[in-house]
């Protein structure tokens, strides 16, 4: 079978590799689409994605649909339509009972973070788990079934700041997962959604999510104290800053993207007064299940996947993908 593989930075091949067969509890799977994620952005052009080095040839992705191919249990027959929860959990710790995901000694496809690395899901085939396989709905397409894992994070992070409903909402950089947010967050009944971002193209899909107000960043001002939610998804110091300053008082600050692993410079200074709440997001729980069940219902997502080029030529996928004005999500057909 052929699999993408990182060998390191700028480095990916179309590789031969052995067809693997399902152990007990497993499942193989023919893989039909893998979307490209920041990770997977800074494994190839970075050879590390924060404080994880690529130390072995990586397969990356962890956005994937596809179809059963083998399931020697013969509980899923071949042919039938998945999607894959990309995580296995750590062991059960007090307190962490109804937050698997932040358990100590899990792992995620296409994950450098563990030693050996975990493998991604851009190959043609793919062992899963059992436990990790979500079947699709009838009708839901497979190239929009790839976005279930990025809607999940969405959907995690809508969660984490409570009612939405009736608020007004601000979603700070308008990428692929800020564009879920967008969607997440007006699904969620958010009275008005704003987004901001540096360029023009990633607001202008914003607003065809239901973003009703867009800030240019340079161009246009947000006024302080302005929204009641903020959910800040650049990874920027800066544009934390900007989320302390934009939230009203007593209300919630979401950070969605990554932050650098350093010391950054952010002001801090308006949380005390305003007695803000800030929470981090980290991927998701169960919430692929609800990000199966919103895909099912309707194509509006559809217009998030600006691109499906094939695997075999990902350094021109990986180029077009790192570039926010000419795309949104970049799909790998396998």
């Amino acid at each position: 079978m052929k699999s993408l593989v990182i060998h390191g930075k700028e480095d990916i091949r179309w590789d031969d590799r052995e067809i693997p067969e399902p152990g007990a509890g497993e499942v193989r799977l023919r893989v039909g689409f893998v979307g490209i994620c920041g990770s997977d952005l800074h494994y190839y052009f970075h050879g590390a994605n924060g404080e994880y080095t690529i130390r072995e040839p990586l397969v990356p992705g962890h956005e994937l649909s596809g179809v059963v191919d083998l399931d020697s249990s013969g509980r899923l027959a071949p042919g039938t339509p998945v999607t894959v929860h990309p995580a296995r959990y750590g062991a059960s710790v007090p307190g962490l009972e109804d937050r698997p995901h932040l358990r100590p000694g899990g792992d995620y496809l296409g994950s450098a973070a563990a030693n050996p690395h975990r493998q991604g899901g851009a190959s043609e085939y793919l062992i899963v788990e059992e436990h990790m396989i979500r079947v699709l709905p009838d009708g839901l397409p497979l190239e929009r079934a790839a976005l279930a894992e990025p809607l999940a994070v969405a959907l995690h992070a809508v969660g984490l700041a409570g009612d939405v409903s009736g608020k007004r909402v601000l979603v700070i950089g308008a990428g692929p997962i800020g564009l879920l947010v967008v969607a997440a967050a007006v699904h969620a009944g958010a009275g008005v959604v704003g987004a901001s971002d540096v360029r023009t193209e990633p607001l202008d899909r914003a607003q065809a999510l239901g973003a009703t107000e867009v800030a240019l960043v340079g161009r246009d001002t947000i006024e302080n104290e302005s929204y009641d939610i903020v959910f800040e998804c650049s990874g920027v110091g800066v544009a934390l800053t900007q989320a302390v300053r934009a939230t009203r008082r007593t209300g919630t600050i979401v950070q969605v993207g990554m932050l650098p692993n350093s010391d950054i410079g952010v002001n801090l200074a308006p949380l005390l007064a305003k007695e803000l709440t800030i929470r981090g997001a980290f991927r998701f729980s169960t919430e692929i299940d609800d990000a199966v069940r919103m895909l099912a219902e309707s194509d509006a997502l559809d217009p998030v996947i600006s691109h499906v080029l094939p695997a075999s030529d990902a350094v021109n996928a990986f180029t077009i993908a790192r570039d926010s004005s000419a795309s949104a999500k970049v799909l790998l057909a396998l």
